[in-house]
């Protein structure tokens, strides 16, 4: 019987090698982005799942008369640091786009290495193909549904760093369609800069304390937020308007009577939950959820919404 040539199979193996080694990286490096405890014991295992299957790529590799690359893990570590590194200056979009690429890679020469397996008949390694088809796959649905939450304004199950949100506000701002008018943006800007107190005055002046200081400030920039919402919206600049809500939903300010659930602020956690669960609009439970994190920040009304919002992600994704 003659014994079949292994020389692609090991060529894959070593590939998904490297590759297993950032992933690893890249989970810990989106560990430190996750928005619940959940979802950062999720990508902890992650993590460590994957570090299991760099020792079964390893022993199948040995199993074949090959030696693993010791510096594998160091490649991958670099790799991923210079990832990280180029991310700061993407949008979120594109970072998480990228992070969707490397695991159809490994999900793709996944399959490959089974079909290659089969053919030299070498049932462990078709085995370890399975397995790992199985978790790329896992890890591509999760990746996706994340995209979609984001799309649909999130909160997505990661956050943005201070670098990425700022990026993807300078591509919003680039390609916001120029239908506001001049007149409507300065009266917007001149309510802004006019709110008492100036802005000018406070750091001028100094504040004796801190916290007295940073509530004021707070309360300025959520009053003239809402009023260049006005000033926009009366002079017909829809588009404008939107964006001041938006930045106001998001940052959970608004009052209570603009909230989409009636009575809200007046609801216990079970009856919160339960309003939740029945919102099929993302801006409404973003809203929601932004004004609940802002305010009582109760787990199980923060958990309902990001939970009905991934649902709702899921299905725009054809996601079963």
């Amino acid at each position: 019987m003659n014994t079949p040539d292994t020389s692609t199979l090991l060529a894959q193996l070593r590939a998904i090698l490297a590759l297993t080694n950032t992933e690893i990286q890249v989970a810990e490096t989106r560990t430190a982005q996750a928005r619940t405890d959940a979802v950062r014991r999720e990508l902890s295992e992650n993590a460590d799942n994957a570090r299991a299957r760099v020792e079964a790529i390893e022993a199948a590799m040995r199993d074949l008369g090959e030696v693993p690359d010791v510096v594998g893990p160091f490649l991958g570590r670099a790799s991923a640091a210079i990832k990280a590194m180029v991310e700061q200056a993407q949008p979120f979009d594109e970072a998480l786009l990228g992070d969707l690429a490397l695991e159809h890679q490994l999900f793709d020469r996944a399959r490959y290495l089974k079909a290659l397996a089969t053919t030299a008949q070498l049932t462990d390694v078709v085995t370890l193909a399975d397995r790992l088809i199985t978790a790329h796959s896992a890890t591509v649905d999760w990746l996706t549904i994340v995209l979609a939450e984001d799309a649909l304004g999130g909160p997505a199950a990661l956050r943005r760093t201070p670098l990425q949100a700022a990026a993807g506000t300078a591509v919003k701002m680039v390609n916001l369609p120029l239908s506001w008018s001049a007149r409507s943006l300065d009266r917007a800007l001149d309510t802004v800069r006019a709110t008492s107190p100036a802005l000018g005055g406070l750091f001028a002046q100094g504040a004796r304390a801190g916290d007295v200081a940073v509530k004021t400030l707070t309360a300025s920039r959520d009053a003239a937020l809402e009023t260049a919402e006005q000033v926009t919206r009366s002079e017909g600049a829809d588009t404008a308007a939107d964006a001041f809500r938006s930045i106001r939903t998001t940052t959970g300010v608004l009052e209570s009577d603009e909230l989409p659930i009636d009575d809200y602020d007046e609801l216990n956690v079970s009856q919160a939950v339960a309003e939740v669960k029945e919102l099929t609009d993302p801006a409404d439970i973003r809203a929601i959820l932004a004004h609940e994190e802002a305010h009582k920040n109760r787990h199980s009304v923060v958990s309902a919404a990001q939970t009905r919002l991934a649902a709702i992600a899921q299905e725009i994704a054809g996601l079963s």
